[in-house]
């Protein structure tokens, strides 16, 4: 290794998150989702750290295939169905389940002449106002696809908008899914990570945990260790070079932070083209060789600035972790003005990740 700057994947806490989220919704069965490659943690790596996962929900049609070729027998739900009707052969051939959201993809399995019935997720609108058919619809798409000789089974599902802030909560969206199912007696999925922990009557048949099975918390106002959570992935990197700053002098790109005193710099192998946000402002924590301190300055595209002063002992070669198993992602994300899920999505493909 030259840069020292990787990410190290816990598969032990990987596994551990799934069964806690089992523990929280033990009547109901769960699909792990990986979409945007496992939330940046890398679809393959999850996949094999989750043998006895009930199931899997992805974006991309082709990754879905990839997954059944590696021996990935579990359920595979594509999460926003397909994108044209070629894709219904490819789906049958590889057991994928699909969303459906708009009229014409049931259209298209009315027309469709398929090797197998596919498994399908009906999804409703019930305030989110992104995908799905209008919640009061429900019965009339329901029947319909009860006579399509390609369903093999219906699964009702919709999505929740504010399932993380309390203040807001999920009343509204719930009281309109139950009202456009309860007639159905078909199985449900709405929980995302936030609903299985705080809303247990939203459990359904099949819950969908994203960010919770990543080691982060839903919630603004509970950390992850509160919720039992660990965390899957560690940014780490090393102290590379240090600067003696006088009172008065300036840090990094556009001179946004003047030192008051005479500080120690320390100079860190991670910029915003390994992930790391650019935006993320002077005290964003940091943690180096068992300290939490802070950014300084802008961060650079390779490198980013840290204030060592405190502590003479810390030098070339300390360990620097941007977040993980001691500094927490939603505090560096919360510093930045953003979400974890983006700062997990976020790490560059030149970054190296290590499985522990």
């Amino acid at each position: 290794m030259s840069r020292p700057i990787q990410a190290r994947f816990n598969s032990l806490a990987l596994a551990h998150n799934y069964q806690m989220i089992q523990q929280s919704a033990p009547t109901a069965r769960v699909f792990a989702v990986i979409k945007a490659n496992a939330y940046g943690h890398g679809v393959e790596r999850v996949v094999a750290a989750l043998p006895d996962a009930d199931g899997f929900a992805i974006l991309e049609i082709n990754a879905a295939i990839e997954l059944r070729r590696l021996g990935v027998q579990q359920p595979i739900l594509l999460l926003e169905g397909v994108f044209s009707a070629a894709e219904l052969t490819a789906c049958a051939e590889f057991d994928l389940a699909i969303a459906l959201h708009l009229p014409v993809h049931i259209e298209w399995l009315e027309q469709a002449q398929l090797s197998r019935p596919i498994a399908v997720f009906l999804k409703l609108n019930t305030g989110m106002n992104r995908l799905g058919f209008p919640a009061e619809s429900a019965l009339a798409w329901a029947e319909r696809l009860a006579r399509c000789q390609n369903v093999a089974s219906v699964t009702v599902m919709t999505h929740f908008a504010c399932a993380d802030e309390p203040s807001k909560g999920i009343d509204a969206q719930w009281q309109r899914f139950i009202a456009a199912t309860q007639s159905l007696a078909l199985p449900t999925s709405s929980a995302n990570s936030a609903a299985i922990f705080a809303y247990p009557q939203t459990h359904g048949t099949w819950v969908r945990p994203g960010l919770a099975l990543y080691g982060a918390s839903p919630f603004s106002d509970q950390t992850a260790a509160s919720l039992g959570l660990q965390t899957v992935m560690s940014l780490c990197s090393e102290v590379i070079a240090t600067q003696n700053v006088a009172a008065g002098e300036s840090v990094g790109y556009g001179a946004t932070f003047i030192a008051p005193v005479p500080m120690k710099i320390g100079i860190v192998a991670c910029g915003y083209a390994d992930g790391y946000p650019r935006h993320a402002p002077t005290g964003t924590p940091v943690w180096v060789a068992g300290h939490t301190t802070r950014l300084l300055g802008r961060v650079s595209m390779d490198m980013l600035c840290i204030d060592l002063t405190p502590w003479t002992e810390l030098d070339v070669g300390s360990p620097v972790e941007l977040w993980g198993e001691h500094l927490p992602i939603d505090e560096v994300a919360c510093a930045a003005g953003t979400l974890s899920y983006e700062l997990m999505c976020a790490i560059a493909a030149r970054v190296p990740v290590y499985t522990l």
